[in-house]
């Protein structure tokens, strides 16, 4: 099958990013990147269980620490952290939330609908720090990058085009094999977890498609498909049923 049918056939909860919890290394290294301090106010958008709630309040200190999230369930696991001070629950529909004095947010997901809605909400924020993991805000270029984690600032810094956008957030002029396989792991060990090991299909299928998407920009180091990139085509093609090459333009 295509990479489009694979993706199409996961859990919905999946693809929105509703079932992948953050770990806590994760979570610290997204607030040492955002510069979380005393005088901010913090939002986890799609909180979960409220580790990051947690940890913003005890270890970064902030003035007041929001959790939101649309699953039930989960929001009742944050009973014993809802007793901190300065900590807040929202059982709510991202979408219909009042974000209007946060001063930084985590916002991971990956549904394309959710992300553009919340755009006009970011939009209309002043001086507030967003952070998004691997996935940029669409059109918008990071003011600090420490990948997968990206940090934009409003009001928001358009690029002028996704080469631009591209270019910022992998830091580098070109692309090859090693940057994509560098930058596919770093991803993979921010979301996976710890007992879990390394996750090779991740990690190869991110490679895929970090370097697709800078060939198709221009922005591979060569116009020839590196040895590697042909060899892990095969592996997705041969024992997970996954084409790709196809997204080559």
């Amino acid at each position: 099958m295509k990479i489009e049918e694979y993706i199409s056939s996961l859990p919905e909860s999946i693809i929105t990013g509703e079932e992948i919890q953050i770990q806590d290394d994760s979570i610290r290294d997204v607030f040492r990147l955002a510069g979380l301090g005393k005088d901010d106010v913090f939002y986890h958008l799609g909180c979960g269980a409220g580790n990051g709630i947690e940890i913003a309040l005890k270890e970064f200190g902030v003035r007041k620490a929001v959790g939101i999230d649309s699953d039930v369930d989960k929001i009742l696991q944050t009973e014993e952290i809802a007793k901190l001070e300065n900590s807040e629950f929202r059982c709510q529909n991202i979408l219909e939330s009042d974000l209007s004095d946060a001063s930084v947010i985590l916002f991971w997901f990956s549904d394309t609908g959710i992300i553009e809605s919340m755009l006009e909400k970011f939009m209309k924020l002043k001086n507030c720090r967003i952070v998004t993991i691997f996935d940029p805000l669409p059109g918008f270029l990071p003011s600090k990058v420490d990948f997968p984690y990206l940090m934009f600032q409003t009001p928001l810094k358009k690029a002028k085009s996704l080469k631009e956008q591209l270019i910022a957030i992998f830091e580098t002029e070109c692309i090859d094999f090693s940057t994509a396989w560098e930058h596919a792991e770093r991803y993979t060990k921010a979301i996976g977890s710890p007992d879990a090991g390394n996750d090779r299909f991740l990690t190869i299928l991110q490679t895929l498609l970090i370097w697709i998407n800078a060939k198709n920009l221009g922005l591979s180091c060569t116009d020839e498909i590196p040895t590697p990139i042909k060899s892990y085509m095969e592996i997705m093609q041969n024992f997970f049923g996954i084409e790709v090459k196809h997204l080559i333009k």
